[in-house]
């Protein structure tokens, strides 16, 4: 009997789990995690919100248990690789014949004096977290602060301006949801969330904290030197920091196990340089599937196909994972918005020449109730006219746009094969027959390499 461990019970541990169980349900499977409960960490903001309660986010350990897989709340306090043994805090050795390693990623706070460790400051990662932002929310509460205007970030300022704080976001880069879109996709999110009353200060940087004796922030210092006062000293008041995550692998410092500078560093196979080491999610380092480059990719949706290849790699098929496009998506009220693979300014600063078009109809046919504008942006190589890069925002529908625009990407698709793009039509899910906003981005994006070239042909 094969002995596996799976270390981390998030996404990739959850789904190693199935898989193993059901392509070898003779061998012993063992889940060890740190947590009380694994968390649907995305949905924490709806929490915060008060959509439902915070057991809804909890996922039941049956998924886990069901399997046959054995589950042992525990931490992990040593991995000896040479004796394939995991030591934990209460529950003794666990002997491995086959390990993955998913012990996933946490928050990490701007390097400032007096943000860790302040009573009113808080990360958004765990159900710790969750507690700990609902505990410090009472009545007297008046002001929120969200430092990072990523997914989570804008959807944190949401639910407390929501919830009737008066709610400052702030981004470091030019604009919000710079991963996810270029700034002309995110214009008119930042105005829906002014018009929800945020605050949204972009271009800023967090500078320096005002701390009193007790460990609590009552002001935050800008880079352009504005001062932002919490109310009375900050006791009651919140400051939320998204601005990114670390992989969890100081367990494994000092050990042959080779770590890069964001993760475990895996093949494709997601094998470790240790034979019969895996590693999948949140703690690996892994590449763009677009130019191979190191790239970041913490999310759930790139753990689960990770894990998977990890999981199939174990049982001796052969699997390769392919690499990040990171498609994903989010809301600001009621517009919907996503993007993967490159932003137009992303390729900018890699240096590669795009050639951009864009196209806009609305979610259903204009007569019918509750027709919304949808616009999508896409962004091709100039030299091949190979898609590099797509984003899209609407009032529906945006998530199934994102989605076939990373299968497109994967397929190598051009130009023009997006041009001959096949759609279908209905009054209550699309737009006339007449047009398809992905076809309309790639006819002005063909229109565009045309006048380009037709102008190099042909200079004044």
């Amino acid at each position: 009997m094969e002995r596996v461990v799976l270390l981390g019970g998030g996404p990739a541990g959850i789904t190693a789990a199935k898989l193993l169980r059901r392509k070898r349900p003779d061998w012993e499977v063992t889940m060890i995690r740190p947590e009380r409960a694994s968390m649907i960490y995305c949905a924490i903001p709806y929490v915060i919100e008060g959509l439902f309660g915070q057991e809804k986010v909890c996922k039941s350990d049956a998924l886990v248990t069901d399997t046959g897989a054995r589950l042992v709340i525990d931490e992990a306090t040593r991995v000896d690789f040479t004796s394939r043994e995991i030591h934990t805090g209460r529950n003794g050795l666990f002997p491995f014949d086959r390990l993955l390693i998913a012990t996933g990623a946490r928050p990490v706070l701007p390097p400032i004096q007096g943000l860790d460790g302040a009573r009113n400051v808080f990360p958004v990662k765990t159900e710790e977290d969750l507690s700990a932002i609902l505990g410090a929310m009472t009545e007297r509460s008046r002001q929120a602060v969200v430092v990072g205007a990523g997914n989570i970030g804008i959807e944190m300022a949401q639910a407390f301006a929501r919830r009737g704080l008066k709610t400052t976001l702030i981004e470091m880069a030019p604009h919000i949801l710079p991963a996810l879109v270029d700034a002309d996709m995110a214009s008119p999110l930042e105005d829906r969330l002014r018009a929800l009353g945020v605050d949204v200060r972009t271009g800023l940087g967090l500078c320096a904290v005002e701390q009193d004796g007790e460990r609590v922030v009552k002001g935050l210092l800008l880079s352009n030197g504005d001062r932002l006062g919490l109310n009375e000293g900050g006791r009651d008041d919140l400051i939320v920091v998204s601005a990114g995550v670390r992989p969890n692998v100081e367990l494994f410092e000092g050990t042959r196990l080779h770590i890069g500078r964001t993760g475990i560093v895996v093949d494709s196979a997601m094998a470790t340089n240790i034979t019969g080491v895996w590693a999948a999610g949140d703690c690996c380092e892994y590449r763009s599937f677009i130019d191979g480059e190191i790239a970041g990719g913490k999310l759930a949706t790139n753990a689960v196909p990770m894990a998977k290849v990890a999981a199939r790699n174990m049982v001796g098929e052969e699997w390769h994972y392919q690499g990040f496009l990171n498609g994903a998506a989010t809301v600001v009220e009621k517009l919907r918005v996503g993007g993967t693979g490159f932003t137009e300014e992303l390729c900018l600063r890699k240096g590669i020449d795009v050639v951009v078009g864009h196209g806009e109809t609305t979610s259903r046919f204009p007569m019918m109730p509750e027709a919304t504008k949808v616009r999508v942006k896409l962004i091709f190589r100039d030299d091949d006219g190979r898609l590099l890069g797509g984003q899209a925002f609407g009032g529906e529908a945006v998530a199934e746009r994102i989605d076939l625009l990373t299968l497109a990407i994967k397929s190598s698709a051009t130009i023009e094969d997006l041009m001959n793009f096949d759609y279908s039509s209905q009054p209550w899910q699309t737009f006339f027959p007449a047009a398809n906003a992905i076809v309309m981005a790639a006819e002005e994006a063909w229109a565009r390499k045309a006048d380009r070239s037709r102008a190099e042909r042909c200079p004044e």
